[in-house]
């Protein structure tokens, strides 16, 4: 019973995937190619759930044409390393770009307040932009170091994106990991 539901909850997942890329995926891309891209994302995801070093909650998964972008804050250097093995044993990965980064020491729940506060800003500038869109980026704060990740469209996209994050108040530096998007 309890295997029914992972494996329903699994497919629901797929599901969701498939819908989210294919309504941020310009009309040039294949149903097969999203398709294959978030199987891949889901299969990643499983794999760093199922292992005993990576926090798969500390880690964002984005597919696209084969190349896997891993971003977000890690405990270890252990963990970022094992996640980009468990990202590249995956079939149908070209390429693995692990954007992980380390986290400090512990936070504080001001720390923790002022990041959330940062992120709900950075992601409203983004919505807010007209060169920006926020549904493909991906935004983690630690300690005011901004963290950007996801394929955008254009290179323009990329910069800006990196522009209105250091312009953010509390933001200390940004790391822009962003990928324009190949046709």
């Amino acid at each position: 019973m309890q295997f029914k539901l992972i494996a329903l909850g699994a497919i629901a997942l797929l599901g969701f995937s498939v819908a989210s890329f294919a309504a941020d995926e310009p009309t040039h891309r294949s149903v097969g190619t999203t398709i294959d891209d978030a199987t891949i994302t889901t299969k990643i995801k499983a794999d760093l759930a199922g292992d005993p070093v990576t926090k798969a909650h500390q880690i964002h998964v984005k597919t696209r044409g084969g190349v896997v972008q891993l971003s977000g804050f890690v405990d270890s250097a252990e963990s970022k390393e094992r996640a980009g093995k468990i990202a590249s044993d995956v079939s149908g990965v070209n390429k693995v770009r692990n954007h992980l980064m380390m986290r400090g020491a512990k936070r504080t729940a001001g720390n923790i307040v002022d990041d959330g506060v940062i992120k709900t800003k950075l992601k409203a500038d983004f919505i807010a932009d007209k060169t920006t869109k926020a549904l493909q980026i991906e935004v983690e704060v630690h300690e005011g170091v901004v963290a950007l990740s996801g394929f955008v469209d254009s290179s323009a996209a990329k910069s800006r994106a990196g522009d209105i994050a250091k312009h953010v108040a509390g933001v200390t530096s940004v790391h822009n990991d962003l990928q324009v998007k190949q046709p």
